[in-house]
């Protein structure tokens, strides 16, 4: 099991994670998670703990795990984006089938500015898009 580890362990929590060393050599052969630092994806700073030094090593594998995991959290957005359309088409198929107009009632005004709200962003954002593009890139 201990040569299975990883050298480094990421507890991940709120906009990052807490880094800790692995280490099972010791005399009683037991898992020891020493932490080493904390990291911020959100802007990529990453603070030894307490009055540590991180090595090279250390930085090498936070910014790799760092690089992934913002990778990771950008197909997670837009996998929930996905799966928003996909509820919009479902909720779309539940108002034509099944809602009952009490529910109608209940739903309607907070989908339609929901909606709208969506739909000024998205218009303004391709736009925005549009102009950057010019009218060379159009055709």
């Amino acid at each position: 099991m201990a040569g299975d580890l990883p050298e480094y362990y990421f507890r991940i929590r709120d906009n990052g994670a807490a880094v800790f060393r692995v280490d099972t050599e010791n005399r009683q052969r037991r898992i020891e998670m020493d932490q080493i630092a904390v990291v911020n994806v959100k802007n990529g700073e990453i603070k030894a703990q307490g009055d540590r030094k991180l090595t090279p090593g250390d930085l090498r594998e936070i910014e790799a795990w760092m690089a992934k995991r913002i990778a990771l959290l950008a197909a997670r957005d837009i996998d929930d984006i996905l799966r928003a359309v996909d509820h919009l088409n479902l909720t779309t198929h539940w108002v034509q089938s099944k809602a009952t107009d009490a529910q109608l009632e209940e739903v309607t005004d907070p989908l339609l500015l929901a909606m709208h709200d969506l739909r000024s962003v998205l218009v303004r954002k391709k736009a925005e898009r549009m102009m950057k593009a010019g009218p060379e890139d159009e055709a």
